[in-house]
C-alpha cells in the first residue's frame, strides 16, 4: 500500500484540477519515467493501472485477481531480491570476517616479528657496543704493538750491526781454527802412525802371526754378532794390528771362559772339602767314643775284683748308652 488518501486529499484534488501536473510531480517522486520532451510526455500503462488501483482501494471496490497475483509477484520478486542481497551481505560480511581474522593473525604475527625484531635490535646494540669496546681495546693494543714494533726494530738494527760484527769475528776465528786444524791433522798424522807402529809391535809380542787364526775363529763362533759378521766380512782388508787385536780378544774370551771354569771347579771342590770335612769330623767323634768305650772297657775289667767303682756312674755312661 504505497498510498494512502481520498478524494478530499490535496493531492487528489489536483488530480481533477490539473492532472498534467499531478502526473508531473508524481514523476519526480519515481513512478513515472520522464520522455525526451517533457511537455510531450505520455502516461504508461503501468501508471494507469497503478491510479486506477489507488482509485478503486480509494472507492472500496476490491482489486482483481490479476493485480492481487502481479502484487504477490513483486513481492516475491521483492524477497527473493532481499534474500538474494541478504545472502550476497552474509557471504560478504563472512568473507569480510575471514578477511579481518586473516589481518589480526597477519597483525599478531607483525606484532610478534616486531618484537623479536626489537629484541635482535636491541641484542645487535648490545652487541654493537661490545664490539666498540673491543675496537677501542684493539686500537690501544695496536698502538702499543706499533711502538713495540718501532722499538724492536731499533732492537734489529743494533742486532745486525752487532750480527755484522760477530759474522767478521766468527770468520777470523775460522781462519784460525782451519790454521789450527792443519797443523793437528798433520800432527795426528804422524802420531797415528807411530801409535799404529807402537801398537803392533805390542800386539806382536803377545800374538804371533801363526795365533792371527784365533780372532777369525772367534768372529765366525759369534757370528750372529752385527759386528762380528761385518768384522768376519772384511777380515782380509782389516790392518794386521786390528786382526792380533781380534786374536786377542778371543784369547782373553777363552781365558776367562777357562777361569769360570776354575771357579766352577774350585768351588765344586770346596763342596767335596766341606762334605769329607765334615765326614771326617763324624768319623773323629765315632773314634773318640770308640776310645772312651775301649778305656771304660779296660777299668771296668782291672776294678772288678775290688769292686771300687760305682755302679751308678757306668750306668749313667754315654759310652753305655751307645752300647
Amino acid at each position: 500500500k504505497l498510498f494512502n488518501f481520498e478524494f478530499t486529499d490535496p493531492l487528489f484534488l489536483k488530480l481533477g484540477r490539473n492532472p498534467r501536473k499531478f502526473f508531473s510531480e508524481l514523476s519526480l517522486w519515481g513512478f513515472l519515467v520522464d520522455s525526451e520532451d517533457q511537455a510531450r510526455m505520455d502516461l504508461s500503462r503501468d501508471v494507469d493501472d497503478f491510479i486506477k488501483e489507488t482509485i478503486d482501494h480509494s472507492l472500496g471496490i476490491p482489486l482483481s485477481m490479476d493485480a492481487l497475483q502481479k502484487k504477490l509477484y513483486a513481492a516475491e520478486e521483492s524477497q527473493r531480491r532481499l534474500r538474494e542481497q541478504y545472502l550476497s551481505l552474509v557471504s560478504r560480511l563472512r568473507e569480510k570476517d575471514k578477511l579481518i581474522d586473516l589481518v589480526r593473525s597477519e597483525a599478531s604475527m607483525n606484532a610478534q616479528a616486531l618484537k623479536k625484531f626489537v629484541e635482535e635490535n636491541q641484542k645487535l646494540a648490545c652487541e654493537c657496543e661490545d664490539l666498540v669496546n673491543q675496537c677501542n681495546k684493539w686500537e690501544k693494543e695496536c698502538l702499543l704493538y706499533h711502538q713495540d714494533r718501532e722499538a724492536l726494530m731499533d732492537f734489529g738494527n743494533e742486532s745486525d750491526e752487532r750480527a755484522g760484527k760477530a759474522e767478521s769475528r766468527v770468520r777470523e776465528l775460522e781462519e784460525q781454527v782451519r790454521k789450527m786444524s792443519d797443523e793437528m791433522e798433520s800432527d795426528n798424522k804422524f802420531t797415528s802412525l807411530e801409535e799404529d807402529s807402537s801398537l803392533d809391535s805390542i800386539l806382536t809380542s803377545f800374538v804371533s802371526k801363526d795365533e792371527t787364526i784365533i780372532g777369525r775363529v772367534f768372529l765366525e763362533a759369534n757370528i750372529q754378532d752385527e759386528s762380528c759378521q761385518a768384522l768376519l766380512s772384511k777380515w782380509d782388508e782389516l790392518k794386521p794390528s786390528t786382526q792380533k787385536a781380534m786374536s786377542l780378544v778371543a784369547m782373553v774370551k777363552k781365558i776367562e771362559e777357562e777361569r769360570e771354569c776354575l771357579i766352577l771347579n774350585l768351588s765344586k771342590a770346596e763342596q767335596e772339602v766341606e762334605l769329607v770335612s765334615e765326614q771326617n769330623r763324624e768319623l773323629d767323634r765315632e773314634n773318640r767314643k770308640l776310645l772312651r768305650q775301649c778305656s771304660a772297657e779296660r777299668c771296668h775289667g782291672s776294678t772288678k775284683s775290688n769292686k771300687r767303682k760305682s755302679p751308678k756312674i757306668m750306668r749313667g755312661s754315654p759310652i753305655e748308652k751307645r752300647i
